[in-house]
C-alpha cells in the first residue's frame, strides 16, 4: 500500500495505435467538458525514468486507471504490465481504481488468455465505446460516474455493467 499523493483524477492507459481516439474523443471529453485532470504517457512521463517506475507512478497518482480496451491492446507487453500493476492496486487498496473501456468488441474467448482481464471484466465496471453513427452522451455520463465512484460497485451499485450504448 504506497502513500503516494494524488496528483491526477485518471491515468489513461491505451495502446500508442489508439492514441488518436485518446486525443481526438477522451481527452476533449474528460478534460475539456467534465475538467478532470489526466495523465498520459507522452505528456506527463518523466523523461529518463525507467517506464516501469512512470506506469507504476502514474497509477498510484492517480484516483482511477482508464484502460482503452483495443485487439492491440491486448497484445502489447506495456498495456498488459499496466493492467497489472492497476490490478494489483485494486486488490491491494480495496478500492475501486480501475475503468475497462471497450472500443471494439471482443469475443470472450479471445480474453481467456488474459486471466485478470477476464476476471475483471466478470467483476468490474466496463463501458463500451458506442458503434459508428450512435449516440455517445450516455457513455461520457457513464463515465463522468465511474469517475467520481469512490467505493466498491456493490456499495454503490449506480454503475455495475454498461453494456452497448443504443
Amino acid at each position: 500500500n504506497r502513500q503516494t499523493p494524488i496528483q491526477y483524477d485518471a491515468f489513461i492507459s491505451y495502446n500508442t495505435n489508439d492514441e488518436s481516439w485518446v486525443v481526438r474523443e477522451l481527452l476533449p471529453e474528460l478534460e475539456g467538458e467534465q475538467g478532470w485532470k489526466l495523465c498520459l504517457h507522452p505528456r506527463d512521463f518523466q523523461p529518463g525514468k525507467p517506464i516501469i517506475e512512470n506506469i507504476t507512478d502514474a497509477i498510484y497518482r492517480s484516483r482511477k486507471t482508464i484502460c482503452v480496451i483495443t485487439h492491440r491492446y491486448l497484445e502489447s507487453e506495456w498495456c498488459s504490465r499496466e493492467i497489472q500493476v492497476a490490478s494489483f492496486r485494486l486488490f491491494d487498496e480495496q478500492k475501486d481504481v480501475l475503468i475497462l473501456v471497450f472500443l471494439e468488441e471482443i469475443p470472450e474467448h479471445q480474453l481467456s488468455p488474459y486471466h485478470r482481464m477476464r476476471r475483471l471484466v466478470k467483476k468490474r465496471t466496463y463501458l463500451s465505446w458506442p458503434r459508428a453513427g450512435e449516440h455517445t452522451g450516455v457513455f461520457w455520463q457513464k463515465l463522468q460516474v465511474a469517475l467520481e465512484t469512490r467505493d466498491w460497485p456493490e456499495e454503490n451499485p449506480i454503475l455495475t455493467r454498461v453494456e452497448r450504448v443504443t
